[in-house]
């Protein structure tokens, strides 16, 4: 399951993790396909297909370098296989796949066209988006303003197997999973959030572009 990364300071991380991004930035950005490939199969890095330079202001990720670059398309497929998602947007609020057609890297185009696993329209996946960054606020907000941290965009969800989800916010010693399924013809988001370190205080909720119903809570 693709994580979110919300991490965009460097302050937020470990000395070894701030070393360990930028090495797989600058990898990224000077083509270094083999050199990335080495640091995503590292278990301890699994998770970083879609990471960022710390402190960076573009938000490239791997697969937007790749984009940027006309990589192979077996590059950019192998990025994919290990996480990367396709709808994943730069401060500039663009995909791979608009980096590549800007780029003229045409070849790149059908590999790079995320692919809707779930179908929600855009009219009733922002105002849930919207509504589960208040939750997130209500929850974590203090944490949210000091680690500066990019709260999830759920596009990324339709391209999803299972359309699931989650990440860490950083001194809360615990975070948010996060799934989104259509029923009925209507979407619904369920999130789960917890701190490890504070008994029952485990919520769930579910968010449909209507509201915020908190259905479970106290079991962590």
């Amino acid at each position: 399951m693709p994580r979110w990364d919300a991490i965009t300071r460097a302050e937020s991380l470990s000395e070894w993790a701030v070393k360990a991004r930028h090495e797989l930035a600058d990898r990224a950005r000077s083509y270094d396909w083999a050199g990335v490939f080495d640091l995503l199969g590292n278990p301890r890095y699994a998770d970083w297909a879609n990471a960022t330079r710390p402190g960076g202001r573009s938000w490239y990720a791997p697969l937007h370098q790749a984009a940027y670059a006309g990589a192979p398309v077996d590059i950019a497929a192998r990025l994919i296989e290990l996480g990367a998602w396709r709808a994943l947007r730069t401060t500039d609020g663009e995909r791979p796949l608009d980096i590549a057609h800007r780029r003229g890297h045409q070849h790149l185009q059908e590999t790079l066209e995320p692919p809707r696993l779930i179908d929600v329209p855009d009219h009733e996946l922002r105002p849930i988006q919207e509504l589960f960054h208040g939750l997130i606020r209500a929850r974590a907000g203090k944490l949210v303003d000091e680690h500066r941290l990019r709260l999830p965009e759920l596009e990324v969800l339709l391209e999803t197997p299972g359309g699931a989800s989650g990440f860490s916010v950083p001194g809360m010693h615990g975070g948010f999973t996060f799934a989104l399924v259509v029923e009925d013809g209507r979407a619904r988001l369920t999130t789960e959030s917890w701190s490890r370190v504070v008994g029952g205080s485990g919520q769930r909720h579910q968010i449909t572009a209507d509201g915020v119903t908190l259905i479970e809570e106290g079991f962590v």
